[in-house]
């Protein structure tokens, strides 16, 4: 668990793990009335916004970018390729990318939603790393996966059905090389129903002190409800362990929120 109090204490609407490529972003207005039209969607509006809302939504982002970083250095070596599945805007692997020029990698993102795309694309251009990703159009749960050392799932496993889950992560595995890492990040629920409880307020705290009202927080609760669906960690680690990968550890863990790394042998 995060010992650092700076994401705790971040002045209202601004993130303490905001870089460069987060200069001037669109400010998340999406539930400002604190009402709900449809339930949430990676459409344009969404994406328009998504990146300022990542970093208010998800604590410790970049610190759990920066440990992937240093995984990722451990286990692949130079002109291996990375592959993030469910990649929205690419802040992921462009944040690998200016973490870890000297591997000379190459960065696959693969998501469904063209506008989420689009704004990867920009941002690739803008830190001149498009002759070093790659984004492609395509259905994660059906599409052919690329080869690549190591996979990203970065709060996408809690987005898909679960019943689709266990057959995502054995196609995952069956991809990988032997040696092959797979990182999964993800919103996570505890089967302490007290423990869960305080976690979630724990979790509006943080929002609250990053700018978002009450209305806003519930708005956004109800939007995501069934189409968000957390795991615990140990029903995700089941999920990794039947799909054959045998060396699975937690590497980052902040109340509700969890960071698993998983190495095929």
């Amino acid at each position: 668990m995060a010992t650092d109090s700076a994401a705790l204490s971040a002045p209202s609407g601004h993130s303490p793990q905001s870089t460069p490529a987060d200069a001037d972003l669109p400010g998340d207005t999406l539930y400002t009335a604190g009402t709900v039209a449809e339930d949430f969607a990676f459409n344009d509006r969404v994406a328009e916004v998504f990146d300022d809302m990542l970093n208010r939504s998800v604590p410790y982002y970049r610190t759990v970018i920066d440990g992937m970083a240093q995984l990722v250095a451990c286990h692949l070596s130079a002109d291996a390729t990375v592959c993030d599945l469910g990649c929205s805007t690419g802040t992921t692997l462009i944040e690998l990318a200016r973490r870890l020029p000297e591997l000379q990698l190459r960065y696959v993102g693969i998501d469904n939603a063209p506008a989420m795309l689009a704004k990867a694309r920009r941002k690739s251009a803008m830190f001149s790393k498009s002759e070093v990703l790659r984004f492609v159009e395509a259905d994660i749960t059906t599409c052919p996966l690329p080869r690549a050392e190591a996979i990203v799932c970065n709060y996408t496993l809690q987005f898909l059905r679960p019943l689709t889950r266990q057959p995502f992560v054995r196609r995952i595995y069956e991809a990988l090389p032997a040696g092959g890492v797979l990182f999964l990040g993800e919103k996570t629920i505890s089967h302490s129903g007290r423990l869960n409880r305080d976690f979630i307020d724990i979790y509006h705290a943080f929002k609250k002190q990053q700018g978002y009202s009450e209305l806003e927080i519930a708005a956004k609760r109800e939007a995501l409800e069934n189409v968000l669906i957390p795991f615990s960690l140990e029903e995700n680690v089941a999920l990794l362990r039947q799909a054959g990968f045998a060396e699975i550890e937690p590497f980052f863990r902040w109340f509700n929120f969890t960071a698993i790394v998983a190495l095929k042998r």
